[in-house]
């Protein structure tokens, strides 16, 4: 049996699972390293907060664009961090940083929600559907939490089922005798599974399936 397609409310189980954890954080942890990741907790939120953003907006036009994004300026604040078009002010501390990211789901959700089955918009993977954007967003906020974790010495363990979905719709050739999230964390090159080395390159399938 194949999973449900990736929902809105799928977007919205994940980040609010990951807020619920980031209210957790020390204050002055938000400069510790995320994992393996070059980039400070904080940056890490950021950025997933503008992917989602990101996404959303793709959907937003009237003719989505197929050829490239939608231009917004794109720019990183540092030397080695990520480049976005969103960032939180930093003024608003922790708690304005999470509620940027919650709105950037929020962004998503709607958008995956009302946009037609048949919208097409430019990802650099694949020209996506609603369903693709959602299970993008999805798995950015599940991997870079798993990184936000990994950096704050937090435990992080989605739920199997969500991950299954993200696995379904993004990574259709990962292995299927694995269980889902610790396969989800190999499909993106952040360990190994049985058998299988940690992925040194990777890439997920933006596009429906019959339209790769």
């Amino acid at each position: 049996m194949n999973p449900a397609p990736v929902s809105a409310s799928d977007v919205e189980l994940a980040v609010d699972l990951s807020v619920y954890l980031l209210r957790k954080t020390e204050l002055d942890a938000w400069d510790y390293r995320a994992g393996s990741l070059k980039w400070t907790c904080w940056e890490t939120v950021e950025h997933i907060a503008d992917d989602l953003f990101f996404y959303a907006a793709q959907m937003g036009p009237r003719h989505p664009p197929i050829n490239g994004p939608v231009p917004f300026v794109c720019e990183a604040r540092r030397g080695g961090g990520p480049a976005n078009s969103i960032y939180a002010d930093r003024r608003a501390g922790p708690e304005g940083l999470l509620q940027v990211l919650e709105t950037a789901a929020a962004l998503l959700s709607s958008m995956v929600r009302t946009a037609s089955p048949e919208v097409r918009a430019y990802h650099v993977h694949g020209i996506a559907d609603p369903e693709g954007f959602a299970a993008m967003g999805v798995a950015e906020i599940l991997v870079h939490t798993h990184d936000l974790a990994e950096g704050l010495g937090f435990e992080w363990d989605p739920p199997a089922d969500l991950c299954t979905r993200v696995l379904a719709r993004l990574f259709p050739d990962a292995p299927a005798d694995t269980e889902p999230w610790p396969t989800l964390l190999w499909a993106t090159g952040r360990a190994s599974l049985p058998g299988r080395a940690r992925l040194k390159r990777w890439r997920w399938q933006a596009a429906p399936e019959d339209e790769r």
